[in-house]
């Protein structure tokens, strides 16, 4: 992303949301970006989406700028769960497959690839409703791989999700993270959350959203699953935690 920005008008006046954005994003990190509320994460996300269309500079997906329409190589995961309600988890994880014709011995292959790797193989004939909230995530976050994005989008997934429950999910998502060696942009309100996830951490000052801070960390490839609890009270942790904390509040 080179100067970055994006305005738009509402019904009163002209806001400036993004202001000379520059971000070089490495294949196989793992982004997490934190702001105080209305700084304009969700934004920068929905650009790199293509749901948004920058004003100012470019963005650029191996030196080829992004069009500003969804496609195939940017895969999104939302805070609440997009699943179509009248179709199974094993429906619902083909679907993208299925809107490109991909062959149906071959969608099968995938779906049940995928659904092992965020252990839902066993619910697959199961609707939606029937899933916990955690589960349901975990069948979104499937439905996305199953597209083979180069980059995962996910704006603030676990947001929703009770305590345990979202720990759970971070091991997960990092567990899948090593496994799959995707490139994830992830927006979160929670900076322990980017400090365990995330191998390269961007902070934002509120609107309009210019990056203040950017941190690169290895702590995510040397957390071992249901191990995470124990790196919070590490002295490097929290030093990086009350930095952060004081940068958003300020």
């Amino acid at each position: 992303m080179h100067n970055v920005g994006l305005t738009y008008q509402t019904d009163k006046q002209m806001v400036t949301a993004l202001e000379n954005i520059n971000l070089q994003i490495e294949e196989g990190s793992f982004v997490c970006v934190l702001g105080p509320s209305g700084c304009g994460k969700t934004t920068l996300l929905r650009i790199i989406a293509g749901f948004h269309q920058a004003t100012n500079g470019e963005v650029l997906l191996d030196n080829e700028p992004i069009s500003p329409k969804p496609d195939e190589h940017r895969g999104v995961v939302f805070q609440q769960q997009m699943l179509y309600p009248w179709l199974n988890i094993e429906k619902n994880v083909e679907f993208g497959l299925k809107m490109r014709n991909v062959p149906p011995i071959e969608r099968r292959r995938i779906v049940d690839h995928y659904l092992e790797m965020v252990g839902l193989l066993q619910f697959k004939k199961s609707k939606s409703y029937e899933l916990s909230g955690g589960m349901k995530q975990r069948a979104s976050i499937a439905r996305v791989l199953a597209n083979d994005p180069r980059i995962v989008l996910m704006d603030e997934p676990f947001g929703a999700l009770d305590a345990m429950t979202k720990e759970q999910m971070q091991d997960n998502i990092r567990n899948i993270w090593r496994e799959t060696n995707k490139t994830i942009f992830f927006i979160t309100h929670d900076v322990e959350e980017a400090l365990l996830l995330g191998t390269h951490i961007i902070v934002l000052s509120s609107r309009p959203g210019r990056i203040i801070k950017e941190l690169h960390s290895e702590l995510p490839y040397d957390i071992e699953e249901g191990r995470s609890r124990m790196y919070r009270s590490e002295k490097d942790f929290v030093i990086k935690r009350e930095e952060i904390i004081n940068l958003i509040s300020s």
